[in-house]
């Protein structure tokens, strides 16, 4: 079956989806230690979650850019997940989507999220013919997403390490079969109109 050129793709439970972020060890070992992120995490800047494990790898180069070197799965809750969604507004604007420029920027300035749709990654991290979300958390978001959604952390370096190496050493089917169980995200669609351009 052809894949949507939009879509959610998601490693998710009834309660839950997993999305990834990648932080220096200063950050990532403390949040994945205690399941929360540290003090020291800032609350007033935007934090970019992604869905996508090999989108992430494609991000932080499987966890050796610097400041990305531990890669975390955060399991956050789908009520949560669907707040952001519904409270969220394109990152740029679209023709036919948005009335105008202007209208664009006024939702923009509200909303605490934003999405885009970026080409999802192979295990070689070349770009797919089709798109996953990143969404990109800020104010009351940020906030409920450290506070309130996340139900736990763990720490998948080792994964992103393990796969790499397999990617390496040219045993993709190996490589494949580490990868988490990602599969279409049960939005509505009447969730996911208005994001999708």
């Amino acid at each position: 079956m052809e894949e949507p050129n939009r879509r959610i793709r998601a490693l998710h439970t009834e309660t839950t989806v997993t999305v990834y972020q990648a932080y220096a060890p200063h950050l990532g070992l403390p949040a994945a230690r205690t399941g929360r992120f540290p003090a020291a995490w800032q609350r007033d800047r935007m934090t970019w979650i992604k869905p996508s494990f090999l989108w992430m790898m494609y991000r932080c180069g499987w966890g050796t850019k610097e400041g990305q070197e531990t890669v975390l799965a955060v399991e956050i809750t789908r009520e949560g997940f669907e707040w952001a969604l519904r409270h969220a507004c394109l990152s740029h604007y679209e023709r036919g989507l948005h009335a105008d420029p202007a209208a664009w920027k006024h939702e923009l300035k509200r909303s605490p999220a934003r999405v885009q749709w970026d080409p999802e990654r192979d295990l070689r991290l070349q770009p797919l013919p089709y798109r996953s979300l990143q969404l990109g958390l800020s104010g009351a978001a940020a906030g409920r997403y450290a506070d309130a959604w996340t139900v736990g952390i763990t720490d998948v370096t080792p994964l992103a390490r393990e796969v790499h190496a397999l990617v390496r050493a040219g045993d993709l089917p190996a490589a494949t079969r580490l990868l988490p169980a990602e599969r279409p995200y049960p939005a509505d669609e009447e969730l996911l109109a208005p994001l999708l351009p």
